[in-house]
C-alpha cells in the first residue's frame, strides 16, 4: 500500500515558521514600543470626552453636532481600519507606523486651531484614519516579533495602556482646572497636546526595522536575512541569498483560508462579536462618564475629573491583572469574566439611576471598567494571532474595523438616546452588548491561547 507524501514547505514557508517558532529576543521592547503608541490614541480618542462639556459651553451645539465632535475620530478610524492593515499588508509595517506618527503629530495640532465646531468635526475625523491604521499595524508587528504566549500577553495589554492615557489625560485636566485655566485655551491644550507623545514615539521608533516575517512573505530574503542577524542573530540559512517573486494575496483569499480551518473560523467570528460588544459597551456608557455625572449631579466639575480619573487608575490595574492571568485561566476565561462582570455591572448602574442612587453609581461604573478591561483585552489578539503571517495586517484591521464601527455610532448617537429614553433605561439598553459578548464567548470562541500558525 502506498502511501501520498506530504507537500514539502517552500523555503519561505520554513522560514516564517522558524522565526514564530524560535525568536523574541527584542520582542519585549518592540511591543511595548508599538503598544506606546495607544497612548496616543488614547488621547486623541478620549480626551474630547473630558472637555465636551467646555466646548458645548463655548458654541452649544445641537446633540447631533456635540455627538459627531466627539465620535469624529472614530468615524475616521473606521477608514483607517480598512485601509491601515491592508496598506501594512502591501507596503510594510515600519512604513505605516512611521507615517501614521507623523499625521498624528499635524492633526492633532491641528484640533488646537479650529474656528468652530465644524472644522473640529473634520479634522477629527480626519485624525482618525491613522489613529485607525496604527492600531492594526502595532498588532501585526507585536504577533511577527513575540514568541507565542508572549505576544498573546503583550497583544492583551492593549487595554491597559487605554487606561494609563486615559489617566494621564485626565491628570492634565485637573491640573489644568486648579490652575484656573480660561475653558477655551482648557480644550484647546488639551486636545493639540496629543501631538507631544507622538512625537516622541516617533523619534524612539525611526530605527525599528521591518519585520522580517514580512520581508520573506514578500519575498525580499536578502533583507530578511539582514533583519534576521540583527535582531536575532541568525542568518536564515534555508533562504537563498537572492530575492524572489511571490505572489499576490486579496482578502477573498484571506477569508476562504480562514474557513479552511474551524478553530481559526470561530476564534475570528468570535473575535469581530467581541470588537463589536466591548466597543458598543464603552462608547456608551463609559465613554459618556464625565457628561453622565454632571447631568446626575454626581459632584463638581472639578470634583467628577478625580472621580474619573479614580476609576480609570483602577481600569489600569484590570488591564495590566487581566493579561497576567490570561495564561492561566485562558482566552476564554477572561471573555467569560469580563462581559459577565460588565454585564451585571450595567445592570447595577441603571438600577442606581432609576433610584438617583449617587453613591452607588460610581461603584457600578468602577466594576464596569473592571469588566470592560478584561473582555476587550484580547479581542483584537485573537482575530491576528490566529491569522496566517501573510494575512495578519488584513486579518487585524478586519478586526479594528469590527470596534470602530460600533465606536463611532455610538458615541455619536448616545447624547441623542439620553434625551429621548433618558439616562436609566439608556444603560439598561446598554446591557445588551456584554450579554452578546458573554454568549459569544461561552458557545463561539474556543480556547486558542497559545495556538500557532505558519
Amino acid at each position: 500500500m502506498q502511501t501520498m507524501a506530504m507537500p514539502q514547505p517552500t523555503a519561505s514557508e520554513a522560514a516564517v515558521r522558524y522565526l514564530i517558532t524560535n525568536y523574541s529576543p527584542k520582542g519585549n521592547k518592540v511591543g511595548w514600543l508599538m503598544m506606546a503608541s495607544i497612548l496616543v490614541e488614547a488621547w486623541d480618542l478620549y480626551s474630547i470626552a473630558f472637555v465636551l462639556i467646555f466646548i458645548k459651553e463655548q458654541y452649544n451645539p445641537d446633540p447631533l453636532m456635540l455627538g459627531l465632535a466627539a465620535a469624529g475620530t472614530q468615524g475616521g478610524a473606521l477608514i483607517g481600519a480598512l485601509l491601515g492593515g491592508w496598506l501594512s499588508d502591501k507596503i510594510g509595517r515600519r512604513v505605516m507606523f512611521l507615517v501614521t506618527m507623523v499625521l498624528f503629530i499635524v492633526l492633532a495640532l491641528a484640533q488646537a486651531f479650529v474656528p468652530n465646531v465644524t472644522w473640529l468635526i473634520v479634522i477629527r475625523f480626519l485624525l482618525g484614519i491613522p489613529l485607525g491604521s496604527d492600531i492594526s499595524t502595532g498588532y501585526t508587528y507585536i504577533m511577527e516579533s513575540m514568541a507565542k504566549g508572549e505576544r498573546e500577553v503583550m497583544g492583551n495589554r492593549w487595554q491597559f495602556m487605554f487606561a494609563v492615557g486615559e489617566v494621564l489625560t485626565i491628570g492634565v485636566i485637573v491640573i489644568f482646572l486648579l490652575t484656573d485655566m480660561q475653558h477655551e485655551m482648557l480644550w484647546r491644550v488639551t486636545l493639540g497636546l496629543g501631538a507631544l507623545p507622538a512625537l516622541i514615539i516617533l523619534v524612539m521608533r525611526h530605527d525599528v526595522p521591518e519585520t522580517a516575517v514580512w520581508l520573506v512573505q514578500k519575498g525580499r530574503y536578502r533583507e530578511a536575512k539582514q533583519v534576521a542577524r540583527e535582531m536575532f542573530n541568525d542568518n536564515l540559512d534555508m533562504l537563498p541569498n537572492h530575492d524572489v517573486e511571490v505572489p499576490k494575496v486579496s482578502t477573498r483569499a484571506f477569508l476562504a483560508d480562514l474557513k479552511k480551518d474551524p478553530i481559526r473560523w470561530r476564534a475570528t467570528i468570535y473575535g469581530w462579536i467581541a470588537c463589536f460588544a466591548q466597543g458598543s459597551e464603552f462608547s456608551t456608557f463609559a465613554f459618556y462618564l464625565p457628561v453622565l455625572f454632571v447631568m446626575v449631579g454626581v459632584s463638581s466639575v472639578l470634583g467628577i475629573n478625580l472621580v474619573t480619573m479614580a476609576l480609570f487608575c483602577f481600569a489600569a490595574l484590570s488591564g495590566w491583572v487581566g493579561p497576567l492571568l490570561t495564561p492561566k485561566i485562558g482566552h476564554r476565561g477572561i471573555a467569560i469574566a469580563g462581559f459577565g462582570i460588565v454585564l451585571a455591572s450595567l445592570l447595577v448602574a441603571a438600577f442606581a439611576l432609576y433610584t438617583d442612587n449617587k453613591i452607588l453609581l460610581p461603584f457600578a461604573a468602577a466594576a464596569m471598567l473592571w469588566g470592560h478591561y478584561w473582555d476587550a483585552s484580547n479581542c483584537m489578539t485573537i482575530p491576528t494571532m490566529v491569522a496566517k503571517p501573510k494575512y495578519r495586517g488584513t486579518a487585524s484591521d478586519f478586526a479594528y474595523m469590527f470596534v470602530k464601527l460600533p465606536s463611532f455610532l455610538a458615541i455619536f448617537l448616545f447624547p441623542t438616546v439620553f434625551a429621548a429614553i433618558g439616562q436609566a433605561n439608556a444603560t439598561l439598553m446598554v446591557a445588551i452588548f456584554p450579554l452578546i459578548g458573554l454568549l459569544a464567548a461561552i458557545f463561539i470562541l474556543p480556547e486558542v491561547y497559545g495556538y500557532e500558525n505558519d
